[in-house]
């Protein structure tokens, strides 16, 4: 069995692990010869800090599963394997008129990792998350049972694999159902805003009438400048648009090549200076306090990914992400006491994002989106004092009757951990006895 070095997005874990393939959707589930050695589904590596990983046990590699099974393009019901990208989707579907319900900040995650995650986007104040546009799927157990979940068939294991980490059991196959477009293009407007109290107006007022909302918030400023940033809200173009909107001197939009970081530089891109000057050339980089426009999808859901492997310019250490909830009723004060709390700190984030959740209940056991307001952020890894930093913010979030996202996470504890996901009890009786991860270990505090 073939052992190698496997690192999470966030490039801060990089242990050894066993590796097993996983050659068609109808083999079986490979399992390491040890009894006592777990394995864990291993998608494209876009998790953040150790819940894709499994130090001391095996991945199975569920890329391999890249194959669309079936495609309705008048009902927008596609059928594919678990190893299937987003991006992949993207280019069959777009052009047949269909989109993808939910998307997260990335393309390039598998079908099976935005189960496993139940990823959100941001149209969550309507729609809700990833797995709760997913109809059904099978689930491969290590003793080599079959499960075909959906939410009205074998309930309790749908509801415990979307959002259940790769810990249930591998993911084969799953059918999804799309959305209607007209065109790949939306109709975006960008609004600076000078506090959190103009933030949370705008997001009120722009729920009802824009499919996503999303806002980028300066993160590296205190007194008047604290909380201002620049709001974002979308709807996909209709059929007849105006073409005089969009911006001019834009790269093909439909050119698939992209640049890449090409090495790692010795020391993190992104300090203290860095990150004042960024944050302070983004909030003007606009003309104007409002400016709309004609976008298509990619620079819009995922301005990231046309710089391919960007988590390289946080150095050699790399980076972790911090990525919170708290309910409506603390919004506004915890939000601002996060903020306040990073900038005492010196230690800012390059890319720091502020939306809200809505109503539509998550499907799954532990998922993250619940009602309220999400703030993520990343920093460069900066040992013990980058930890004594999320130790104060963990305070305030637990405080506020918050949660951390486990997607996102390499470090959270086992207090914030059950208290922010209070039906972990009830999952882990679905969790498959070969199946495991660092994160789930740490977090349950088991060996």
């Amino acid at each position: 069995m073939a052992s190698q070095a496997f690192t999470s997005w966030g490039r801060v874990f990089q242990p050894d692990q066993q590796v097993l393939g996983m050659p068609s959707r109808h083999a079986p589930l490979p399992l390491p010869a040890e009894v006592a050695s777990t394995v864990l589904p291993h998608g494209n590596g876009r998790s953040y800090g150790d819940s894709n990983l499994n130090p001391g046990g095996a991945l199975v590699l569920g890329r391999q599963l890249d194959r669309f099974i079936a495609f309705d393009q008048a009902t927008g019901l596609l059928t594919c394997e678990a190893g299937v990208l987003l991006s992949e989707i993207l280019r069959l579907v777009v052009p047949q008129g269909w989109f993808l319900p939910v998307t997260p900040g990335t393309q390039f995650v598998t079908v099976g990792g935005a189960i496993a995650n139940d990823v959100h986007g941001k149209n969550h104040h309507l729609v809700g998350s990833f797995g709760n546009h997913v109809t059904q799927f099978e689930l491969l157990r290590s003793d080599g049972s079959r499960r075909l979940c959906s939410p009205t068939a074998e309930a309790d294991w749908f509801a415990a694999t979307v959002g259940g980490l790769g810990l249930t059991g591998m993911i084969t196959w799953a059918q999804i159902q799309l959305r209607r477009i007209a065109n790949p293009y939306l109709q975006t407007e960008s609004i600076r805003f000078r506090s959190l109290e103009e933030f949370f107006e705008l997001s009120q007022a722009s729920e009802a009438d824009h499919e996503y909302t999303v806002s980028w918030i300066d993160c590296a400023f205190a007194g008047k400048r604290l909380g201002r940033g620049l709001f974002n809200r979308a709807n996909h173009a209709p059929a007849v648009m105006n073409p005089g909107l969009l911006a001019s001197g834009l790269p093909n939009p439909v050119d698939d090549s992209h640049r890449r970081v090409p090495f790692t530089p010795p020391v993190s891109l992104i300090n203290k200076l860095s990150l004042k000057a960024f944050n302070l050339a983004y909030y003007n980089r606009q003309v104007g306090d409002r400016v709309q426009a004609l976008q298509h999808y990619r620079p819009f859901f995922y301005p990231l990914d046309a710089l391919l492997e960007w988590n390289r310019i946080y150095g050699p250490k790399g980076f972790y992400q911090y990525q919170c909830v708290v309910p409506p009723d603390q919004a506004l004060p915890a939000t601002r006491q996060l903020l306040q709390t990073i900038v005492d700190s010196g230690m800012g984030s390059f890319l720091a994002v502020l939306k809200q959740f809505g109503a539509p209940p998550s499907r799954g056991m532990l998922s993250f989106p619940m009602p309220g307001t999400t703030l993520a952020l990343d920093f460069p890894n900066q040992g013990e004092a980058l930890h004594r930093l999320f130790a104060r913010l963990d305070t305030i979030v637990q405080n506020a009757g918050g949660r951390l996202y486990p997607a996102k996470d390499g470090r959270m504890g086992a207090a914030i951990f059950k208290s922010g996901h209070p039906r972990w009890q009830a999952f882990s009786h679905h969790v498959d006895p070969r199946f495991s991860s660092g994160f789930w270990r740490r977090v349950t505090e088991s060996t």
